[in-house]
Order: C-alpha cells, then sequence, then structure tokens
C-alpha cells in the first residue's frame, strides 16, 4: 500500500479536500505546500467534458505563457542548410538531420522539443515511432513545423507550451514554477484555461470543463471554483 512522507502529510493539514478553492487562494496555498528543496513546478489540471476516443473531440493546442515555465527548454530543430544555421542563431540548443536522425534511433533523447521545416519532415515521418510515444513529433498544428525555425525556435524558449487531452478526458500542464509570484502564476494559469476554452470542440455536448484542479510538483492537489477564473478572465 502506497504511503507519503511527513512533508506530503503536512501539507495535507492545509487542504480541505471537500471544499473548492478560488483562484488565488488556491495560488497562494500551492506556494505555501512546495516546501521541497528543489523549486517545483505548479501543475494544472483541467477535467473535460469530451469522448476522446472520437477524433473529432480531441482538444489539442497551443499557448504562449505571459510569464514562460521557468523551465530551460532544449530544442532541436531537424533542418537542412542554411535554415539549420538560422535555428542555432535562434538560439536552438541543436539543429541539423541526419546526424540527429542517426542519434534519435540510437536512442539519444536530451531534447524537450523538436520543430522541423516541412521538406524534412519526409526524413522525420521515419522516426514516428520512436518520437510520437515521447510527444517529440513535430505538428504544424502545434506550429512545430514551419520554414520560420526562428520564430518556432523564440516562441517556444520563451514560453510556449502544447497540450493535449489524454485518454481519460483531463488536460495536463506544468504552467511556471511555485517560486513565481502569485500575480504570474494567476496569469499564465488564466493564458492555459481560457486556451483550452477556445479550443472546445463543436461535437462537445453538455458541461465542457467538468473540474480543476491545482497542485505543486510534491504537494497535495486541491480543487478550483471554476467561477473565480472566469471572473478574473473578464477583467
Amino acid at each position: 500500500m502506497k504511503s507519503h512522507g511527513k512533508r506530503f502529510k503536512n501539507a495535507m493539514k492545509n487542504v480541505d479536500l471537500a471544499k473548492e478553492y478560488a483562484l488565488r487562494d488556491a495560488v497562494e496555498l500551492v506556494k505555501k505546500n512546495a516546501t521541497a528543496k528543489f523549486d517545483e513546478s505548479f501543475d494544472v489540471a483541467i477535467r473535460l467534458g469530451v469522448d476522446p476516443r472520437k477524433a473529432d473531440q480531441l482538444v489539442r493546442g497551443t499557448v504562449s505563457l505571459p510569464h514562460g515555465t521557468g523551465k530551460s527548454v532544449r530544442v532541436l530543430v531537424m533542418a537542412r542548410s542554411p535554415k539549420d544555421a538560422e535555428a542555432l542563431a535562434a538560439g536552438a540548443d541543436y539543429a541539423g538531420l541526419e546526424e540527429y536522425s542517426e542519434k534519435i534511433q540510437a536512442g539519444w533523447a536530451d531534447i524537450d522539443v523538436i520543430i522541423a521545416t516541412p521538406d524534412v519532415m519526409g526524413e522525420v515521418g521515419k522516426l514516428g515511432r520512436i518520437l510520437g510515444p515521447r510527444g517529440l513529433m513535430p505538428n504544424p498544428k502545434s506550429g512545430t513545423v514551419t520554414f520560420d525555425v526562428a520564430k518556432a525556435v523564440n516562441e517556444v524558449k520563451s514560453g510556449k507550451i502544447e497540450y493535449r487531452v489524454d485518454k481519460a478526458g483531463n488536460v495536463h500542464a506544468s504552467i511556471g514554477k511555485c517560486s513565481f509570484t502569485q500575480d504570474q502564476l494567476a496569469e499564465n494559469i488564466l493564458a492555459l484555461y481560457n486556451s483550452v476554452l477556445r479550443s472546445k470542440p463543436l461535437t462537445s455536448k453538455g458541461k465542457y470543463v467538468r473540474g480543476i484542479a491545482f497542485s505543486s510538483t510534491m504537494g497535495p492537489g486541491m480543487r478550483i471554483v471554476e467561477s473565480s477564473l472566469s471572473s478574473n478572465s473578464a477583467e
């Protein structure tokens, strides 16, 4: 039977599992409970009223967080010359094609995001069985298949994230670090929330957002009053 450590149990004393917290109160409480020796991520989970088994109800999108993620994102741009040089000049960590195709096939995975130019997608597609399960496959819908590699690199490095509904109908995303200020976290949360709202499938019926929860990497989760996000979005 799984048991929690002393730090988690102490944090749970601050959380009422039967209560739904307002946005600002929840942000404050998650920050308070983030007592690990490292800077914990601030995680958001949104439960949606969609059926991910249906292709027309898949929720997927990207959002540029106003204050970034607080993480150092390692970017590989798969492109031929001169686009590889353009990518490196824009801040990509790695750029090239054949060399990195071989490294990926050999098991290399020291990257967080892959961007590719459209003309090399035939080669990149051969890596789909490796990249797909890792969530690294470039996709035009997420802006990671483009000839404008400099723009794509800048967006990813400055805090653009991709989200996608899982098999259980949930969207999970880390939207910053618990060391961020309350205002920074609240603004990043609202950016994600509003983006998910805009991604609502036309075929989705009934209540779309069915639950929202916040947590830190090592801390307990807490349920959120959705109207507190809606009211802040309108301000």
